[in-house]
């Protein structure tokens, strides 16, 4: 599988909890932790983002950049980008993973990291099933979203 993701993460994120941490030291997939002074190029990648024209067939070839953090957060990890990338959003999908916040509401189309990044590439033409393996929703999440098999 030739992967090329980049992901920057939040550090305040537990990688106990973390969907995305079976992925640490996976080829292709390469994480970089987010800090205030922080400058990371995302030319030409897709960049996963709710308030985005939704991702497409225009946007197959394209490389990815996914924010891992806390919904609350996004908007200063999101200030570190530079460069010339994609904003898009993904169409409605169903997360199988249990969330519960007590200080601030999830959004209602909210996915988890991996969820989001599986989708993402099954839009984009490349399905990675591998990503899938150390998440243990997986099985309930791909249910729930047969479109995600169609998109491919």
């Amino acid at each position: 599988m030739n992967r090329d993701l980049l992901i920057l993460r939040d550090p305040r994120e537990s990688w106990k909890r973390c969907s995305l941490a079976p992925l640490r030291g996976l080829e292709g997939v390469r994480f970089v932790a987010w800090k205030p002074d922080l400058e990371l190029a995302g030319e030409g990648r897709v960049l996963l983002d709710p308030e985005a024209e939704p991702i497409g067939a225009a946007d197959r070839g394209r490389r990815l950049l996914l924010l891992d953090s806390s919904w609350r957060r996004l908007p200063l990890l999101r200030r570190s980008l530079v460069g010339e990338f994609v904003p898009r959003s993904l169409p409605p999908l169903q997360t199988s993973y249990p969330r519960k916040s007590s200080t601030f509401a999830d959004p209602e189309q909210g996915l988890a990291s991996i969820e989001a990044l599986y989708a993402a590439l099954a839009l984009l033409g490349r399905p990675d099933p591998q990503l899938l393996e150390g998440y243990r929703f997986a099985e309930p999440f791909l249910t729930a979203n047969p479109g995600l098999a169609e998109a491919t």
